[in-house]
């Protein structure tokens, strides 16, 4: 499957997610579901360079001056993570609340 067919499965599954949304929430909550699934997409690129790069980059400053720092690619990756959290935090706080148990608490009550 080629990325963009990915990328539109993922579109529709996050979309059918949120179908339960009035139309003025969906508005709201569309962008917001664009943003995360090309967030996932770039989490997915940036996990890959840095399996084959690593996360530790080395550097020099100057003639005595060597150490090692965290990888450019593991910054973006990090400060994706946080983007990525917030989006799903405020998607999940325009669900309509569920009235029913979920199934862990019907098999405790078992």
């Amino acid at each position: 499957m080629s990325r963009d067919e990915q990328i539109k499965k993922r579109m529709a599954e996050l979309t059918q997610i949120y179908s339960p949304l009035s139309a003025e929430k969906m508005s709201l909550a569309l962008p917001l579901i664009q943003n995360a699934v090309f967030i996932e997409f770039q989490m997915r690129d940036l996990q890959d360079i840095i399996d084959d790069e690593g996360y530790i980059d080395e550097y020099q400053n100057g003639n005595n001056q060597f150490g090692k720092k965290q990888s450019a690619y593991l910054q973006a990756y990090n400060a994706l993570v946080k983007s990525y959290n917030m989006i799903n935090t405020r998607l999940e706080g325009m669900l309509p609340k569920t009235t029913g148990k979920s199934k862990l608490d019907a098999l405790m009550n078992e």
